[in-house]
């Protein structure tokens, strides 16, 4: 116990520091999510700004996580190894945003360190357009003071549930630790365009399906994904958000990467079989179809966030899953520099018609404190537990990790 207290003692010491030596001035970026308390639920950037244009700019940010994970796991045959109380490796992300034109920037993001990949290599980068003055002064000026296009590989833009998750380093917006069971995140080359006007969205893009890039055939397939919904604040206490989003892959993909995408990791580390992605669930289907419905309610400090996720494998096979998730929030402080609430997530299906059932659910409880905009320490207590005929005769039957996970998260 007094190394625990200790441990848990060193950790929020580097917090303090860090929060101390963080900030340095950074030039402002058109039509950008600040990465920091600022962003949290922002999700597609707004089609407003007050950053006069005046010359090329370079943003340079980063992202820095670090746990602290307490957590025992059993399963039916008591097979599992024991878990010590310790840090998780820190995770590190190195962002560069370019404001290159008056509505033109880029955003380019590097894992310096990542659970699954210690080494550096960049996750992605995008090209965002919302004018086209670079072309002529005024060009399409009507359409485009409601348009966004956006060109890349990078995650593309289906589901709200991206706009919470943590991405590697990058945990101020997520509330809690871990991201949701069926992590839907993936980097392709894509190509989209979204229209914002009076509350309404409507986001239409394609992709080639692909993680990693290569001329060789064999995979021809593509992806067209979109979301239709609605976002207002009603007034100053009440802000409503609702979205439906759909995405389809081919029946030419040999590997759909939507729910195994994230070469990051997870967050909860050596739990059950104790690979870099452990806590999670990938259906691993080549072709799919999904939809996710998500409503968003704050008003004052009262924060909801809801999933509900169908997903359907398109080989004569069969077989899906639905992912169901709940998020309550209570933000409190001056500057809402507190939070405390729970999340619930459940995933179940069957991997193909038939098939014996796959259920998994993860209970999350816990807060955070925002020390400044850019210093985030969250606290939670997780249980997630496995459960279902399917996992009959693995080490998941009768599975379940609990306990608690510290956090230190800073972003700039």
């Amino acid at each position: 116990m007094k190394s625990f207290n200790l441990k848990l003692t060193l950790l929020a010491a580097l917090t303090m520091v860090a929060a101390t030596v963080l900030y340095a001035q950074q030039p402002a970026i058109q039509y950008f999510r600040p990465n920091n308390q600022n962003g949290l639920n922002v999700f597609e950037t707004p089609k407003t700004t007050d950053v006069e244009f005046d010359g090329l700019k370079v943003r340079v940010g980063g992202d820095f996580a670090l746990q602290f994970q307490g957590i025992s796991q059993t399963n039916s045959g008591d097979s599992l190894p024991e878990l010590a109380n310790n840090f998780n490796l820190p995770t590190a992300n190195l962002n560069f945003d370019v404001q290159l034109a008056d509505g033109l920037r880029l955003h380019m993001r590097t894992y310096l360190s990542s659970r699954h990949h210690t080494e550096a290599y960049v996750k992605g980068g995008y090209l965002q357009i919302d004018k086209l003055d670079f072309i002529k002064p005024g060009f399409l000026s009507g359409f485009m003071n409601v348009a966004t296009l956006r060109f890349g590989m990078d995650q593309i833009n289906y589901g709200d549930v991206q706009f919470r998750r943590s991405d590697n380093a990058m945990a101020i917006y997520n509330p809690f630790v871990g991201n949701y069971i069926m992590d839907n995140f993936t980097t392709e080359p894509f190509a989209e365009l979204t229209i914002q006007n009076n509350g309404l969205i409507a986001v239409l893009g394609a992709t080639n399906g692909r993680l990693n890039q290569s001329p060789t055939p064999g995979d021809d397939g593509f992806v067209i994904f979109g979301k239709l919904g609605y976002d207002k604040q009603i007034n100053d206490d009440l802000r409503l958000r609702l979205t439906g989003s759909f995405y389809n892959s081919s029946d030419k993909s040999t590997r759909d990467y939507i729910y195994g995408g994230d070469r990051a990791g997870g967050r909860y580390y050596a739990v059950i079989e104790g690979s870099d992605f452990s806590g999670r669930f990938n259906p691993r289907y080549g072709t799919l179809n999904a939809f996710q419905i998500n409503p968003f309610v704050k008003f004052q400090g009262l924060e909801f966030f809801g999933v509900f996720e169908k997903m359907s494998n398109n080989a004569d096979a069969g077989g899906s899953f639905t992912q169901l998730g709940a998020e309550a929030l209570y933000r409190f402080g001056a500057e809402e520099n507190f939070y405390l609430g729970g999340r619930y997530n459940a995933v179940s299906g069957e991997q193909v018609d038939g098939a014996a059932t796959t259920k998994i659910n993860r209970l999350n409880i816990g807060g955070g404190w925002f020390l400044t905009k850019n210093v985030l320490t969250k606290v939670e207590y997780v249980k997630q537990a496995y459960d279902g005929a399917a996992w009959d005769g693995t080490l998941y039957q009768g599975a379940e990790f609990d306990g608690l996970v510290i956090e230190a998260v800073i972003g700039f």
